[in-house]
């Protein structure tokens, strides 16, 4: 995904950082295990937000052990793996293989169009499981490349699609959950949006680009706007987590929904004041 979704981990205990790396690690394991070395290659903390509250709310069983890898291939690494491993595996392929197709499709980089080749059998394995999941994604990523094409200026309808894109990958079942699961997701999934257009405003007004913030981005009260934006999405997206009986990992949650997210918006805001000190 974007890398937004993550731990502010300056703030959470050692165990609780462990235990979300364990996550982590375990979905680094299954996504090599079903789609090889360049599904692992997707690999994202997105996504292991989404084993962590989806393990939160149903509480399965749960598979710890060690994994050595690249990185760790002596002693291996402390691994956690349950159903939801899986689903987030498949979920990564599936966003990523979208993704990819889309950034070609409008920016027409090359090296997205060879890694969604390189994704296409496993993500035709994804598409056979999840045929209905699969084609809503793809018909919301139609739709946010058109209006992208389209230079769309209404920041609510764009980063909405988004919304939906996220929140689809979210529910996992049909339940009593569902409709404040698929706000959550919805809500995240805008602020993900907004949040990744303004961090590449700059770069997207110098290559032209299209960026939903480009006609909006001169005014003096830009900054401010744009932070009640994502401080209201975060609002509503928090307010219907906490709606959701989670007791599991809850403050790991906690931490990236009210913390997490917002790590990437402050250093901009650090890198921003640095480079006016150095105008000045």
């Amino acid at each position: 995904m974007f890398g937004y979704i993550t731990v502010n981990k300056q703030e959470l205990k050692f165990k609780e950082f462990d235990l979300y790396r364990s996550y982590y690690c375990g979905l680094c394991r299954t996504l090599r295990e079903k789609y090889g070395f360049q599904g692992q290659f997707a690999l994202t903390y997105d996504c292991t937000f989404l084993i962590m509250f989806l393990s939160g709310l149903y509480e399965p069983e749960e598979l710890t052990g060690f994994s050595k890898c690249i990185l760790h291939p002596k002693k291996g690494t402390p691994t956690n793996i349950n159903k939801y491993t899986e689903y987030a595996a498949d979920m990564t392929v599936l966003f990523t293989y979208y993704k990819c197709m889309d950034d070609w499709d409008d920016e027409r980089k090359g090296t997205r169009y060879v890694y969604a080749k390189l994704l296409k059998k496993g993500f035709g394995k994804v598409q056979d499981k999840y045929p209905e999941k699969c084609a809503k994604v793809k018909l919301l990523f139609d739709k946010i490349s058109e209006c992208e094409q389209a230079s769309e200026e209404n920041l609510d309808k764009i980063s909405g699609l988004f919304g939906e894109v996220l929140a689809e990958c979210f529910c996992y079942r049909e339940d009593e959950w569902q409709e404040s699961i698929s706000r959550m997701a919805f809500f995240l999934g805008k602020f993900v949006y907004l949040m990744d257009a303004y961090e590449d405003l700059d770069k997207d007004l110098k290559k032209g680009n299209y960026n939903p913030f480009y006609k909006v981005c001169e005014t003096k009260t830009y900054e401010q706007d744009v932070y009640n934006i994502l401080y209201m999405m975060m609002t509503e997206c928090a307010k219907e987590f906490e709606k959701l009986p989670i007791i599991k990992n809850v403050e790991i949650l906690r931490n990236i929904l009210y913390s997490g997210v917002w790590c990437r918006y402050e250093m901009l805001q650090i890198k921003k004041k640095e480079r006016e000190v150095r105008d000045e």
